[in-house]
């Protein structure tokens, strides 16, 4: 009698372990199927087009690695493109990442008036790249922007015509654009933080500044992780808002890969030298994310209440 019983409960131990388990590969089938078909699929696509010459309206024909060979050693925009792509994801990181971290740990207070305020920065992200930038090509133009309504002589009239300074109104306006989205990711992190943290800290006679960096900063390591892969990945294949307020000029000053291989592809009528381009990008942008996975030790996460 009790080997019987001892049996039963083995066998529904063994069954509640297969239902805990779950059919686990069918529930991630559509996601795999939907990630091969929409992004893997069209990548193999663009990879076999840089061996191939294509102007679009005729067959596309093998051409090896002259698309390669062009692209990279005779090409000298190729190499100006690619460090304005760096210019352009170095800033919009030093610019975003601590503007979306003090805002994120200042809308996540208790405060009813953060509350209101949140939804004001959050208002950039429910506008779309096109009305951004229709919006700051009003704002920026010399005869009826900001320049002409203000009477500061030493504002520049010729913010999207000035190759020395697009760059720089470039990247402020795509972290216009971003900020609110990284600092939802802070504002999430901090009240994940346990109070009572803080509370001993108090006690112990910490101010706000020594909370921040001993408490608050360690905390959200994995959320910085994660913002600042999204940040720079994200800056790295960002087009559409360049593309509507300057199309890459004055003098191709803004004109990053992306906005390069679009250029090239589509204006140009040279698919073969433009999928080249974006097989380049999907490369540093894959091994920037890898990088980033290993140095950050985000492979190896912790709660991040780890000693709480």
């Amino acid at each position: 009698m009790t080997t019987t019983a001892s049996q039963d409960r083995k066998v529904r131990g063994q069954a509640d372990g297969k239902r805990r388990q779950g059919p686990t590969f069918l529930m991630a089938l559509p996601a795999v199927l939907f990630f091969g078909l929409f992004a893997l699929v069209p990548l193999v696509g663009v990879f076999a087009i840089s061996f191939m010459e294509w102007n679009i309206l005729g067959s596309p024909s093998w051409v090896a690695l002259d698309n390669w060979d062009t692209v990279i050693n005779d090409r000298p925009f190729t190499w100006r493109a690619l460090s304005l792509t760096l210019i352009f994801v170095v800033g919009s990181y030093l610019f975003q990442a601590p503007i979306a971290l003090l805002l994120g740990v200042f809308m996540a207070g208790e405060q009813r008036y953060r509350a209101f305020l949140s939804v004001l920065y959050f208002l950039p992200l429910l506008f779309s790249s096109v009305a951004v930038g229709l919006t700051f090509q009003s704002l920026l133009s010399p005869y009826y922007g900001i320049s002409a309504a203000l009477p500061f002589d030493w504002l520049p009239s010729d913010w999207l015509s000035n190759s020395d300074i697009v760059m720089y109104v470039m990247i402020f306006v795509v972290g216009w654009c971003f900020v609110p989205f990284h600092a939802l990711l802070y504002q999430a992190g901090v009240r994940q933080i346990p109070t009572d943290m803080y509370e001993a800290a108090t006690i112990d006679g910490a101010g706000r500044m020594r909370k921040f960096f001993s408490i608050t900063l360690p905390q959200l390591r994995y959320t910085i992780i994660t913002s600042s892969t999204l940040m720079l990945v994200g800056s790295l294949t960002y087009f559409d808002l360049i593309f509507v307020l300057t199309g890459g000029q004055p003098q191709n000053a803004v004109r990053i890969l992306p906005l390069d291989m679009y250029i090239t592809g589509f204006s140009a009528n040279n698919l073969g030298h433009a999928s080249v381009i974006a097989v380049i990008l999907v490369t540093i942008g894959l091994t920037m994310s890898l990088l980033l996975n290993k140095f950050s030790g985000s492979s190896k996460m912790e709660s991040d209440k780890a000693g709480a």
